[in-house]
């Protein structure tokens, strides 16, 4: 009979072993049914054409007498304006910015040569911004005229004078971000059935950024990114939607 005590506390043991052992079976049970998921990501794409064009015209020259050289510009500038206004660009879209003068002999590091060169470097930016995107860049084609006019426009220093944006993103965000979810889906779906498994709920989603690039750029550098987006008139405009879903 002594030994009763014994054998109560080894059979308890033997229980309680035997009930953990079930328990943490079942949660590694539940834990592996849960944690079955599928990593995807949904893509969509629109190609689009800019609505918003920015053409800047330089006009520059070089003069020692600085009111000789303003002259100039002003005739300069009114034929510029008045070449623009014959082609029918709105002069509410014509934006005069006002005179550069740079004095290159105020330029302590000058060297002797460009001493002797003309004293004022004047310049004149003219700048377009127009929605009516296909007149300005018929226009921006026949600069030709305005030298057989007597005026030269100058490279832009900065860049490609002519520019194109596309600002109407917002009203095809809802129907691009439906899409790109839906195809997510489709992914998982896809990937569920071909491994013989059920999908389930949506864990989790991100959405990317919105990459808004020139066409030509989107062709040569795959998938888009963030290349240089205002040298062409078509746009490609591309967003991502990341999602995990339960599969069983």
């Amino acid at each position: 009979m002594k030994t009763t005590p014994y054998l109560i506390i080894a059979i308890a043991l033997v229980l309680s072993f035997g009930i953990n052992a079930l328990l943490i079976g079942r949660a590694l049970q539940r834990f592996k049914m849960e944690d079955r998921s599928v990593n995807v990501k949904g893509l969509s794409e629109r190609e689009v054409k800019a609505d918003l064009v920015v053409w800047n015209l330089q006009i520059r020259f070089v003069y020692d007498n600085l009111l000789e050289g303003n002259t100039k510009i002003e005739e300069a500038k009114k034929k510029v304006v008045d070449f623009l206004v014959q082609n029918q660009i709105s002069k509410e879209d014509i934006i005069i910015e006002g005179i550069s003068i740079i004095d290159k002999r105020a330029n302590q590091y000058e060297n002797v040569q460009q001493m002797n060169t003309p004293r004022y470097l004047i310049t004149q930016i003219i700048q377009i911004r127009s929605s009516n995107v296909d007149l300005v860049q018929k226009v921006s084609r026949m600069t030709g005229e305005l030298l057989q006019a007597g005026v030269v426009i100058s490279n832009n220093e900065y860049g490609n004078p002519i520019q194109y944006y596309f600002t109407r993103l917002n009203d095809i965000k809802p129907e691009m971000i439906s899409e790109a979810t839906k195809n997510a889906r489709e992914a998982a779906l896809k990937f569920a059935t071909e491994n013989s498994a059920n999908l389930d709920r949506l864990k989790k989603a991100n959405q990317g950024l919105f990459t808004i690039v020139d066409r030509t750029a989107a062709l040569s550098t795959g998938e888009g990114g963030y290349a240089p987006s205002t040298n062409d008139l078509f746009k490609k405009v591309r967003v991502v939607i990341s999602a995990e879903y339960s599969i069983n």
